[in-house]
């Protein structure tokens, strides 16, 4: 097969009629007659917005050609173009495997990214993992979200942010990664088999969309158990029991049939951000925990086609582009950082609270991303040296701060407070909506944001939104709507781990985003992944 980097195609190549003009470009890329291209696939696409009056696409295609003529070889050292190369396949790494299932099965906690993969790879293995989930199963997880929404009665265990999926189920769900891992591709492929959509293989910014993710994560979890794993839902880690040398000998649950031991030499941690109870438990248990920087800000509502007009410029609302999205940072004159993050085009608004008294907000899209708002988090960087004290904790304690005053805010009932964003740059209160209307689903009340935010936070948000426009035409439109608070970014807690991915609990293996090792969907499944692979190599070598 013959790999071509960085071809320009025209946007009407992105249509489903779209297949004649990408065989026709790579025929001329290749000076060949099109007849000789026996197939062709994409295998990366992005979207070039850089210049408004030519917004085109650039693909990577891999394309084979017939026996008809040239080799592809000769066809490759004729061109001598560094960007048209013979690809050569790579053999995926082997799947780990055990000879017999361990003795005393394996734990995983959580079912989101880390848990879901962590627990697939130890099943694929044989190892016939036992997986616990606080919150409910994805169908029953979505009633309790609709009963949230509906009559203001929230859940503490199966919520935006715990049940099967894991906080990212009610996301974008965004599959884009800074980290570079061949295990990336076998996440990717695993969506796909699981009911994603293939384009996810080959789009440069993937995302699955809330809708679709549902169902691809009962469909993995429906393979562990086929495997011989199981999962427990609406079973919360309450304890660890330790033997005499400290390591690890048996967890302790809670659920509907009470209070429940049993014996476990080896748990994956992958609870997420937000099992404030777990943190609390593993430093009772003398677990080294650390306190790590996260973010704080709100979220921020645009009309979606606001953002495609700044994107596209007149290409906006061509069929072949969707709806547009954008990331945007600036480091400010303070020292901090503030930038956009969770970008969730033709979304809206989540109510993510999972403890009573808070109010927290995140955003969600489903696959179509056809809603009329855009929305992102706008964020400033916290740090250690925001918090109270050097208590492990003192995160948790910072975010809980600033979600009970939203909750105080906007009103003791789970509305959340809002603002236009012209008032708050003027430090004036909110009294109505404008162009903008809010989707945050269990209403809003318009106030002044800087009652629910740390002054650093109100500061750097203010001197960063201006900036943005300039880079972002629209941004600061005055009806945009801000809706707070947003905490839940990233964990505000790492559970120290090893070289072999152990705490100084042995057998706790800690992963994901809420152990403080990644962030996002994408890096926690790979983390999981990779921790599974220490606990069988563990296994192996035992």
């Amino acid at each position: 097969m013959i790999e071509i980097r960085n071809l320009a195609l025209p946007l009407t190549a992105g249509l489903p009629t779209g297949d004649a003009q990408m065989r026709a470009a790579a025929a001329r890329r290749l000076v060949v007659a099109e007849e000789r291209i026996a197939s062709l696939r994409i295998l990366k696409r992005s979207v070039d917005a850089r210049r408004k009056e030519n917004v085109h696409f650039v693909a990577a295609l891999g394309v084979t050609l017939d026996a008809g003529g040239e080799s592809e070889a000769a066809v490759v050292a004729r061109l001598g173009d560094a960007d048209v190369f013979v690809a050569t396949a790579e053999a995926p790494a082997p799947a780990p495997r055990l000879t017999s299932a361990p003795k005393t099965r394996p734990v995983v906690v959580g079912t989101g990214p880390a848990g879901l993969f962590a627990a697939l790879t130890l099943a694929r293995a044989g190892a016939r993992p036992i997986v616990l989930e606080r919150g409910s199963a994805v169908d029953a997880r979505i009633r309790a979200v609709s009963t949230f929404v509906r009559e203001g009665v929230l859940d503490p265990d199966s919520n935006i942010q715990f049940g099967e999926g894991g906080a990212g189920t009610f996301s974008d769900g965004k599959l884009t990664t800074n980290t570079k891992n061949p295990r990336i591709r076998s996440v990717l492929e695993a969506f796909v088999s699981a009911g994603a959509a293939e384009e996810i293989l080959w789009q440069a910014k993937p995302h699955i969309g809330t809708d679709h993710l549902t169902g691809a994560v009962r469909r993995l979890r429906e393979e562990i158990e086929s495997l011989g794993g199981e999962v427990r839902f609406n079973t919360r880690l309450t304890d660890l029991i330790l033997a005499e040398n400290g390591s690890l000998k048996a967890v302790v649950t809670e659920s509907v049939r009470g209070r429940e031991e049993f014996a476990a030499e080896t748990l994956i941690l992958a609870t997420g951000h937000s099992a404030r109870d777990t943190f609390e438990m593993l430093h009772d248990r003398g677990a080294t925990l650390a306190q790590k920087a996260f973010s704080i800000g709100v979220r921020i509502e645009h009309v979606q086609r606001i953002v495609n007009r700044a994107q596209y410029g007149q290409a906006a609302g061509h069929p072949a582009l969707g709806a547009a999205e954008y990331k945007l940072s600036h480091h400010l004159r303070s020292g901090r950082s503030a930038y956009t993050f969770c970008m969730c085009p033709g979304g809206e608004v989540v109510a993510a609270a999972s403890e009573a008294g808070g109010v927290v907000t995140n955003g969600m899209s489903r696959f179509a991303r056809s809603g009329g708002n855009a929305n992102s988090a706008f964020l400033v960087n916290v740090g250690p040296g925001d918090f109270a004290d050097a208590h492990p904790l003192a995160g948790v304690h910072f975010q809980r701060r600033w979600e009970q005053a939203a909750f105080e805010l906007g009103g003791r009932d789970f509305r959340a407070p809002a603002q236009l964003l012209g008032d708050f740059l003027q430090g004036a209160p909110s009294s109505a909506a404008g162009g903008v209307k809010p989707t945050y689903p269990l209403g809003v009340t318009y106030t002044d944001l800087a009652g629910c935010l740390p002054e650093f936070a109100v500061a750097a948000l203010r001197e960063a939104a201006p900036i943005f426009d300039r880079k972002m035409r629209g941004f600061t439109k005055p009806d945009s709507l801000l809706t707070g608070v947003e905490t839940r970014s990233s964990s505000p807690v790492r559970v120290q781990r090893d070289d072999s991915l152990q705490s100084n609990i042995r057998g706790l293996y800690p992963c994901g985003e809420g152990a403080g090792y990644a962030g996002g969907i994408m890096s926690a499944a790979v983390d999981g992944i990779l921790t599974a692979e220490a606990v069988l190599k563990r296994y192996q070598e035992a």
